[in-house]
């Protein structure tokens, strides 16, 4: 997924009310950036971190600066959109380059399914069972080369894995993919100890059948784009 509009180099002061951050440009000016991401950025939002926004003139829009990036120790990067995911996996998707995820010809994004619920995307394919894809935006890290989700109480991700177990239980194919946006994790596991009832839930649809994906992601100020599987942690994550 390639950005549509050049980005510019930063140094944030603080993020505040979720969804607001302050940044010095490189000419000095200080402006308010949109910060797209809903969760608490536990390890990220540093203030004198070296940060990545998109420009825009949308008049539409009340700010007219976007976070993408965060620069980290020894090279790598961090994507902030929490959105990007689902943009990164449909342009995947459509490319053929989920492995697990190939041989469907129909890809239909935001199916009402569940109690009130969408799914990110539906897979359908003649004479294969509909693959039901659910993606989770992932960048915490806090030990060892381990990405971590989540970073914080997800009443909403549990109601997810609920609803993909009852899928699975039913003989359908559940999928749940966690997409890594950040390049210094090389496998996934769950932060048990920040929600508890999550990892319950996931262990719980691990064993009803629901398939348990990761990927990581190749992150350059010119774009995010789908990198390699990643190993899900196969112990128990409830702790």
């Amino acid at each position: 997924m390639r950005f549509p509009t050049p980005l510019v180099r930063a140094t944030l002061l603080r993020r505040y009310k979720r969804f607001l951050s302050d940044v010095v440009l490189e000419d000095g000016r200080e402006v308010v950036a949109h910060c797209p991401n809903p969760g608490s950025m536990m390890g990220l939002a540093r203030p004198g971190a070296t940060v990545w926004l998109e420009p825009n003139d949308d008049p539409r829009k009340k700010l007219g600066f976007g976070w993408r990036l965060e620069e980290l120790e020894g090279g790598h990067m961090a994507g902030i959109d929490a959105n990007l995911p689902n943009r990164i996996v449909a342009e995947a998707l459509a490319e053929g380059r989920i492995p697990a995820l190939r041989g469907y010809g129909t890809i239909r994004p935001e199916q009402r399914y569940g109690e009130n619920s969408r799914i990110d995307f539906l897979l359908t394919e003649s004479g294969r069972p509909d693959a039901f894809v659910e993606v989770k935006n992932v960048h915490l890290r806090r030990a060892g080369d381990w990405a971590e989700f989540p970073d914080c109480v997800t009443a909403r991700g549990t109601k997810h894995l609920h609803e993909l177990a009852r899928i699975a239980e039913g003989g359908g194919r559940a999928v749940m993919l966690y997409i890594v946006q950040r390049s210094d994790c090389a496998r996934f596991r769950l932060a048990g100890d920040l929600d508890p009832a999550y990892a319950r839930a996931f262990d719980a649809a691990r064993a009803a059948g629901v398939e348990m994906l990761c990927h990581g992601t190749r992150i350059t100020t010119e774009g995010v784009w789908l990198d390699a599987p990643l190993p899900v942690d196969a112990e128990p994550q409830a702790r």
